[in-house]
């Protein structure tokens, strides 16, 4: 377990719960440009997680419940909506980031034998 990817695994979690608080659009990204922008901030998160706990899985589960709870949050922020495709976005970025580092991760592994 590496503390300092966890650490700003936290930073991060807590920079996007901000930017959620936010009322309305004043965020201001336009679709689709927002779904590019969800993959890439939760593909960090997933990042930020596998390499802290070393467990893909857990890292995808955990990155996707953060979304899920996030989208519910905005339930409770004036102008703000939950968006279904907002929450796939996540989950596809988070998705897409630790399956690559278990490629990459097991490729190591082999050149390394």
């Amino acid at each position: 377990m590496n503390r300092a990817y966890l650490l700003l695994a936290g930073l991060h979690m807590a920079l996007i719960f901000w930017f959620s608080a936010q009322p309305g659009e004043s965020v201001g990204i336009p679709p689709p440009w927002d779904k590019l922008v969800h993959a890439g901030v939760y593909g960090l998160l997933g990042y930020l997680l596998v390499q802290g706990t070393g467990r893909p899985f857990f890292a995808w589960s955990l990155s996707v419940l953060y979304g899920l709870s996030d989208e519910v949050h905005q339930l409770f922020v004036p102008g703000r909506v939950f968006d279904l495709g907002d929450w796939l976005a996540d989950a596809g970025g988070a998705g897409a980031v630790v399956l690559a580092w278990g490629l990459l991760s097991r490729r190591r592994v082999r050149l390394q034998r």
